[in-house]
């Protein structure tokens, strides 16, 4: 891959809403060249798709919850963690799947509207596969930085009073 499609992804991964044109600037590049290339791009599956980052803590009404579940499995002779990576990653309430290394094999992220959902999800679908072995699930509190963007927005003033002997 060419120097110039590296730095066209890392901008489009920053901001996806970059205008061509303020894009050929930044990569000195004609607003054609970086047109076809996002084009090169898209056809090849360097680029599969373009999203917003919500921040849901401040939109009224919203009360979703996130939960990160770690997943031990035994691997499928053959195709090893794939088959039960892509059995996980088709219910809906999943996010995300990752494969990791450590202690646990998987690591999903899953959504729902309350604690109570992600638990049912976890006792009747997840738990139940045969190659899931165990599972631990973590409830997300509070997001703070997500995908290299920062949440909380205060400044870093700290506010603490002083405290002397």
């Amino acid at each position: 891959m060419e120097q110039k499609e590296l730095e066209l992804l890392k901008l489009l991964e920053r901001n996806g809403r970059l205008e061509t044109e303020k894009i050929a600037q930044m990569i000195e590049l004609s607003t054609e060249e970086v047109v076809a290339m996002i084009e090169k791009l898209e056809a090849e599956h360097a680029i599969i798709g373009y999203s917003t980052l919500v921040n849901w803590s401040n939109v009224l009404e919203y009360e979703g919850v996130t939960a990160m579940i770690d997943v031990k499995v035994t691997p499928v002779r053959g195709v090893g963690f794939d088959k039960i990576a892509s059995r996980i990653y088709r219910f809906p309430e999943v996010k995300a799947v990752y494969l990791m290394s450590g202690a646990y094999d998987l690591s999903i992220s899953v959504e729902g509207k309350t604690m109570m959902e992600i638990s049912r999800f976890v006792s009747d679908k997840l738990s139940t596969l045969d190659t899931v072995i165990s599972t631990t699930t973590h409830f997300v509190l509070k997001k703070y930085k997500h995908d290299g963007i920062i949440f909380d927005d205060d400044d870093d003033t700290d506010k603490r009073i002083m405290v002397s002997p």
